[in-house]
């Protein structure tokens, strides 16, 4: 993600959180939980509305950009085994770098601040409210797109999306839920800002799904969405029974798909679809705008289980 808001010239209890900031080398996280299997069975009484209270077995991963590997990147994510589980990707807005501003730092405190309030009475468990109450209490200057999704244990998994981090539903070989990003033109999306120009909680899509047992969750920021086709997200968790391995995965594809200046990304058919084409003299030699994505890349990879 590359323009911040100042630029857009628009108006407008028992708690075992996990939020990481990212060492300058790839990272995998394994919470407690996750080193259970995925299981990709698709009968019908395998794949039924839950009944037992759920939680969410979860794997993560992160790819910084290649630019930014020393800084560990600009990303940040949120697990915690709060009720039935809650997570959370914040993406910096990379273009405070050209205000002498470091992109990292905004999206970390809001993240921070999100994890001590999972539990908070005000919050009720409800992820527009922990990210009104984290956006308040974070002072760092900067901005940053951000999704959070909190799972009650009766399986309704509870979503508010700001900006263009993402998150899909796959129950047998299908997608059946994805949220959209929000932006105000190309590549410069909504985002909470630490400057009154930005969006807020009230800015945010809150949407409510209601999970099956062993439906599979994958959220990340736009490096991961940028890269990947959906199609390609199913194939890689049909082709993976852990988590952790899911989730590497996925970031790994992205991350080559980033580097391919051949490949037609999701990215660069978006990117053509708004009129953004290569200059005219590659267009007489027949040439168009393709080419993945270079970004950060965070991917959290959940299923729904039995508690």
């Amino acid at each position: 993600m590359a323009i911040p808001i100042f630029r857009a010239s628009i108006s407008q209890s028992q708690i075992q959180p996990s939020i990481h900031y990212f060492s300058a080398t790839r990272s995998r996280v394994d919470e407690t939980n996750k080193k259970r299997k995925m299981v990709l069975s698709c009968s019908p009484s395998q794949f039924r509305p839950t009944r037992s209270e759920v939680s969410f077995s979860v794997g993560t991963y992160l790819i910084p950009h290649p630019k930014k590997v020393d800084r560990g990147g600009e990303d940040a994510f949120l697990v915690s085994s709060y009720e039935g589980g809650v997570i959370a990707v914040a993406d910096g807005v990379s273009g405070w770098a050209e205000e002498d501003v470091d992109p990292s730092l905004f999206p970390r405190e809001l993240l921070a601040n999100a994890s001590s309030f999972v539990g908070d009475e005000e919050v009720n468990y409800d992820p527009q409210n922990l990210i009104r109450k984290a956006h308040a209490a974070t002072s760092f200057i900067g901005s940053a797109t951000v999704i959070v999704a909190m799972l009650e244990k009766n399986g309704t998994l509870k979503i508010a999306n700001v900006g263009d981090c993402g998150l899909r539903v796959i129950r047998c070989g299908d997608v059946v839920f994805a949220t959209s990003p929000q932006e105000h033109y190309f590549d410069c999306p909504f985002q909470l800002s630490s400057q009154k120009a930005g969006q807020t909680y009230l800015d945010a899509v809150v949407s409510k799904v209601e999970l099956m047992e062993r439906d599979t969750i994958i959220m990340g920021s736009d490096g991961l969405f940028d890269n990947v086709f959906d199609h390609e997200m199913v194939s890689i968790i049909a082709s993976y029974t852990d988590v952790s391995e899911a989730a590497k995965a996925l970031a790994n594809l992205a991350s080559n798909h980033a580097k391919d200046s051949n490949f037609d990304s999701p990215y660069s058919i978006e990117a053509r679809s708004r009129g953004i084409e290569v200059p005219f003299w590659k267009k007489i030699l027949g040439m168009k705008l393709i080419g993945g994505k270079l970004d950060d890349i965070t991917v959290i990879v959940g299923q729904v289980v039995s508690s």
